[in-house]
């Protein structure tokens, strides 16, 4: 959409109507002390011609290497009917639905999303997105913690096998609130929780306990004893799911005995390209008895006095969004074209589909798993039990080896060392490797051997 700035003069005017002398004069009661810190690092303006050489020579960076990075964003096919639909005018330019009777086509897209989303997780209501998957969980944190008022401690047991990116970002946005954030210790040989620490913290006071499944390294956690367990101990339980992977494994709605209570995670699997790191959403979704706690909007279906279907916001007024002492949430203006593609996506393809691409992404990761069995200088660390990712270690360096298949146009995976290899020695090394349906034999012979190369150049 085309961007038409102010000019000086325009600058000046409005400066002058106020009556202030510059910009900066308007944050005056921002402490000194706070204010960010001139960016050198982001360089002066650029004439359009300039700008879009830059951003075409960036783009192009990312175009023709064969991708087996995973770690939360996944590279799926998008039908092409996803974003033909998602772009048009009537979704592109429409605010936020706060006038229903401006708004019921969005209104009704919300609807339609937020029931799929009930279906995929086995929960009873889905709010209308987050910002993305780890800033939702920082969410789901804190509903958790003013939902369980049994506990007093304001404390969260995380499991250490949950995305490393996601608990630091979940600790940066608790942190200051006066939450604990206490992590799991995970058993390195079944590259998930370790089950026999789970007594230490049983006689702690805990409000929540975050489960992911699959896992970062790919594996499959036993979801229904740590749910059980959890809920025993007075804990809501918080399932971090790849929503991709619900088609195929038990929804969070049916771990254990009651199910988990919340459930959240990364809607980019749902029809959103990789696009260099987003934008993305994230999704969330309780039990109903939570229902209150849940931040960001909830659309509801209705009938107006003709007897009329409609649709509107519910639950939560505007405020609820607006007003910083009122609000559940910093969620306002969220990700609603990425959750309009995702709805296309999801509609289009249903469950069928989306158990199909499950099976073949599951599928093509078995076959490399197969093939890099007999690679000298790997191990293959992930037991059977895993979705579409899996860690192998290597003999030599892995961000030596990474850099060596770039050369070759091959993105090997997602170094796991800087991340654990601190807390678990025998993580050194160890690269994460994830495989989806847009992958052929041939795609999968091609990794083998340029990592192959890369082991030899590497010894070299």
């Amino acid at each position: 959409m085309p961007f038409i700035p102010h000019t000086d003069q325009d600058v000046q005017k409005m400066l002058d109507v106020i009556g202030a002398d510059s910009i900066d004069d308007l944050f005056d009661e921002i402490p000194k002390h706070l204010r960010a810190k001139p960016m050198d690092g982001i360089p002066l303006g650029l004439n359009e011609m300039s700008m879009m050489r830059l951003l075409s020579e960036r783009a192009q960076q990312d175009e023709g290497a064969l991708c087996f990075i995973g770690a939360g964003a996944y590279e799926h096919h998008v039908p092409a009917a996803v974003w033909s639909t998602a772009m048009r005018g009537e979704f592109l330019t429409a605010y936020t639905p706060y006038q229903a009777e401006a708004s019921q086509g969005t209104l009704q897209l919300i609807y339609e999303y937020q029931s799929m989303m009930c279906q995929l997780t086995g929960l009873d209501v889905s709010n209308a997105s987050l910002y993305d998957g780890a800033s939702g969980l920082a969410e789901a944190v804190l509903m958790a913690i003013r939902a369980n008022r049994k506990s007093k401690s304001k404390k969260v047991l995380v499991a250490g096998s949950v995305h490393p990116l996601y608990r630091k970002v979940v600790q940066d946005i608790v942190n200051n609130q006066g939450i604990t954030i206490d992590i799991l210790p995970i058993n390195t040989q079944s590259l998930s929780l370790d089950h026999s620490a789970l007594g230490q913290f049983e006689s702690q006071d805990y409000a929540a306990l975050v489960i992911p499944q699959p896992n970062f390294f790919g594996s499959l956690e036993d979801v229904n004893t740590l749910t059980d367990w959890g809920q025993r101990h007075g804990m809501l339980v918080v399932g971090v799911v790849n929503p991709m992977a619900m088609a195929m494994l038990a929804p969070p709605g049916e771990w254990g005995e009651n199910g988990a209570d919340i459930a959240v995670g990364e809607g980019q699997p749902f029809g959103l390209p990789l696009a260099s790191g987003g934008p993305y959403f994230g999704f969330i979704c309780c039990k109903q008895k939570l229902v209150r706690q849940m931040p960001g909007r909830i659309i509801g279906r209705t009938v107006d006095l003709e007897g009329k279907e409609g649709f509107t916001l519910t639950l939560q007024a505007r405020e609820q969004h607006i007003r910083r002492s009122k609000a559940t949430s910093n969620i306002c203006t969220n990700q609603g074209l990425a959750v309009t593609a995702a709805t296309v996506y999801l509609t289009m393809l249903g469950f069928e589909g989306l158990l199909q691409v499950a099976k073949a992404s599951h599928h093509n990761t078995n076959l490399l798993v197969s093939k890099l069995q007999s690679v000298n200088g790997v191990v293959v660390r992930s037991p059977k039990t895993i979705f579409h990712e899996f860690v192998i270690e290597l003999d030599r360096n892995v961000a030596e080896v990474i850099d060596l298949m770039a050369e070759q146009g091959v993105l090997a995976g997602f170094d796991i060392s800087p991340y654990y290899s601190e807390a678990y020695s025998d993580l050194d090394n160890c690269l994460l490797v994830c495989v989806t349906e847009v992958k052929v034999e041939a795609d999968l012979d091609l990794f083998v051997e340029s990592l192959k190369r890369a082991l030899q150049q590497g010894a070299a």
